[in-house]
């Protein structure tokens, strides 16, 4: 937390205020809270990276499709309860719908109790997607809160604080997880269940006790997170409506009748799709792709910090930089062509290397380094794609906040690519996808303003 409050400081020593309503101290102590909500959003998210594999032997899983039904029914939830809570959002206020959001992301963690003592994969995939449902609600309501508080000049700088807080918990998260949850004696269970060793009756007894382990840290979550939602209620943080605050500048824009007259923001939210997917599939599939390298699941556990250790560094330089050295989205240009490089070099090398005390192909490494130029792609595209929405505002945050369905459908794509050819590395192809629709909307889809 020292780093993040650092960063912050750092920040708004730099930044000026925009809103003359909102005081210097209550600027500092708004994006506190948001910093503290926006790690909350990386210590629930980010742990999924562990729960497929996890989720894969406890509950006795027999394909990387069904491993990863866990983020589908998660990330998916983006893109059904969106909308709806934008109109959630439009009646009941910015303060109003993060404390409401909270206590659903609670509810959802409290389903793992009862998932855990049946061994239901089906019911924890319904916590997951009820988990899901409350980000949609959150991500929906903070994300354009920290974009239009400050100019929107360095509304990156401010989202990649906002990221260095999220990245924190995502490094955390999978380490915290992984030494709570996943014991010695799992590990024993866990080789004999690979190795074919254990089976029958014994089988089943050995995974009903391993699968209870999830419970003492959802319980806490839970009861944290209703007691957060109520303090941030309650907090001096301003209720700032986004729809007053976005402000057009022009009177063509203001003409425009649908929130689909914004080609911008349309081509804006299909490159977040494409961001947040192959985000996902760098973060959520590393450990299976160690994995199959020869390392068992506590030397794997660590690849997902790595690569988000890549991330918070890649936020920490654009706080440094962004927009005093160079625009956002200039920067949104150069780490998309960062990440189409990385991408060629995952998919086209091969070769023992060995670091940190571990064997293992050259090729995870350039997925390791694929976190540095993800970084920056979220605050490169998020402001380019909102501004000048007026009464839009909410809306298209929430198309944008839709994007984040890709971390869903996209490992799922790589899943079976994967399974079709019987190769992990096969299935990161589609990160060549992914990084080409993104160097387009860094270079010309922004900068679309109708569709003709």
């Amino acid at each position: 937390m020292r780093v993040s409050n650092f960063v912050i400081n750092l920040s708004i020593r730099a930044a000026y205020m925009s809103d003359t309503n909102v005081s210097s101290r209550n600027y500092v102590f708004s994006l506190a809270m948001l910093g503290a909500l926006f790690f909350i959003f990386g210590l629930v998210s980010w742990v999924n990276s562990i729960l497929v594999p996890y989720f894969k032997i406890a509950c006795d899983l027999h394909s990387e499709v069904q491993g990863y039904l866990a983020n589908f029914a998660f990330y998916i939830a983006y893109l059904i309860m969106t909308i709806p809570a934008s109109l959630f959002m439009n009646k009941a206020g910015f303060k109003r719908s993060v404390e409401y959001g909270l206590w659903i992301l609670a509810a959802g963690a409290m389903l793992f109790v009862p998932a855990a003592y049946v061994r239901s994969y089906n019911l924890f995939l319904i916590g997951l997607f009820t988990m899901g449902t409350a980000l949609a609600i959150l991500q929906t309501a903070a994300n354009p809160f920290v974009t239009i508080i400050g100019p929107i000049e360095s509304a990156a700088r401010r989202i990649s604080i906002m990221g260095v807080c999220n990245k924190l918990a995502g490094i955390l998260a999978p380490i915290i997880f992984a030494s709570i949850v996943i014991k010695p004696s799992d590990k024993t269970i866990i080789d004999q269940v690979t190795a074919g060793v254990l089976t029958g009756p014994a089988k089943n007894a050995a995974l009903d006790q391993m699968i209870l382990s999830v419970i003492p840290p959802y319980l806490i979550l839970a009861i944290f997170l209703i007691l957060f939602g109520i303090l941030f209620y309650k907090s001096s943080i301003p209720d700032i409506d986004p729809n007053k605050k976005n402000k057009v500048e022009s009177a063509d824009v203001s003409e425009r009748k649908s929130i689909f007259g914004y080609p911008y923001l349309i081509l804006g939210a299909i490159a977040m799709f494409m961001h947040l997917g192959s985000q996902a599939v760098s973060v959520n599939t590393i450990m299976g792709y160690a994995q199959s390298m020869g390392l068992d699941i506590l030397d794997a556990k660590i690849f997902p910090s790595f690569t988000l250790g890549c991330i918070l560094f890649g936020y920490l330089i654009g706080i440094a930089i962004i927009p005093r050295y160079i625009t956002q989205q200039k920067a949104l240009v150069i780490c998309t062509v960062t990440g189409l490089i990385l991408s060629f070099l995952v998919v086209l090398t091969s070769g023992n290397l060995h670091i940190f005390g571990l064997d293992t192909d050259v090729s995870i490494w350039f997925l390791v380094l694929l976190g540095i130029p993800n970084s920056l792609i979220y605050a490169g595209i998020w402001p380019l794609a909102i501004k000048n929405l007026g009464k839009f505002t909410s809306l298209g945050s929430s198309i944008l906040v839709m994007g984040l369905c890709g971390n869903a459908i996209v490992p799922m794509i790589y899943a079976w690519l994967a399974d079709k050819a019987s190769n992990l590395q096969v299935g990161y192809w589609v990160l060549l996808v992914c990084f080409g629709f993104m160097i387009f909307y860094a270079v010309k889809g922004y900068k679309i303003e109708h569709w003709s």
